[in-house]
């Protein structure tokens, strides 16, 4: 399906529309924007968060059943959604109003020699993969042997940029490494996800790869973010054992060739951003 053209006049209509309640709030674009959706603040208070393509449709039911029930286990802030809008006016999609949330997009500048960080999101962790609500069937994840065919092809793609022995070597690894039993999980858990006030912690956003899987998955934050000294930090308040860490590293290989391949031609902070992480599972 072709992508739909999103702006601020089919925003604005979708709101009147549907939520004349806010149809005179003012509505300003987000930047920047994420790949899965288009976003505006909507007043001072919301957020309209637009679905750009079909593999972020089924963020908005998501969260808004989930969130709410997440929320009270967390130790930190996530999203509070408002409501789920209705396709329409040519736009295919359900869409959500969510709270606004202050805050600036975590860096590796600002948090990679934070121990308290580390710690923090540790604790994050910990509170999410203990949630014990009843997963729905469409909520279970992929176990990490899915990307295998994937993952190897981007090893072949990306050439010289990266040791490919290593790479091969530590894909197999993470593949034999036994796997946990499933937990509830991010699913998505890497830098571009939390946001800081003040330099410090204040939110984890973007929950539509929340699922029910391997925990390892959510260790992709420990080579997005970390150093070695405050990975050493998160690990060991995580608990996380040789098998699992080595399924994390996978993961981060795995995620940051995928998104390398598709965005570091076009994008030089993502070629940054994903050289980082890669080098750093390698490092492990």
């Amino acid at each position: 399906m072709t992508e739909p053209t999103i702006d601020a006049a089919l925003a604005r209509r979708l709101v009147e529309a549907q939520f004349p309640q806010w149809a005179e709030l003012p509505l300003l674009l987000h930047s920047p924007a994420g790949s899965d959706h288009v976003i505006y603040r909507l007043g001072e208070e919301l957020s309209v968060r637009l679905p750009r393509h079909a593999g972020a449709i089924t963020q908005a039911r998501k969260e808004a059943q989930w969130l709410p029930e997440l929320a009270p286990h967390l130790p930190l802030t996530i999203p509070v959604p408002v409501e789920v809008g209705e396709p329409d006016f040519g736009y295919p999609w359900p869409w959500a109003v969510s709270r606004w949330l202050d805050g600036e997009v975590a860096t590796v500048d600002a948090l990679s020699g934070s121990h308290e960080a580390a710690l923090e999101l540790a604790e994050f962790l910990t509170a999410l993969h203990r949630f014990d609500g009843a997963p729905t069937e469409d909520l279970k994840s992929l176990p990490l042997a899915a990307r295998d065919a994937a993952t190897r092809s981007a090893i072949a793609k990306v050439g010289d940029a990266f040791d490919t022995a290593a790479m091969t070597e530590l894909w197999d690894a993470a593949l034999a490494a036994p796997e946990q039993a499933p937990v509830w999980r991010h699913g998505d858990f890497h830098t571009g996800n939390l946001l800081t006030t003040g330099g410090r912690l204040s939110a984890v956003i973007d929950f539509g790869e929340l699922g029910v899987g391997d925990p390892a998955c959510d260790l992709i934050i420990a080579f997005t973010l970390m150093s070695a000294e405050t990975r050493a930090t998160f690990r060991a308040v995580l608990e996380v054992d040789d098998p699992t860490w080595t399924r994390g590293r996978g993961w981060a290989l795995a995620t940051g060739l995928n998104a390398y391949l598709a965005y570091a031609a076009v994008n030089p902070r993502v070629a940054a951003q994903t050289t980082r992480q890669i080098n750093h599972a390698l490092t492990g």
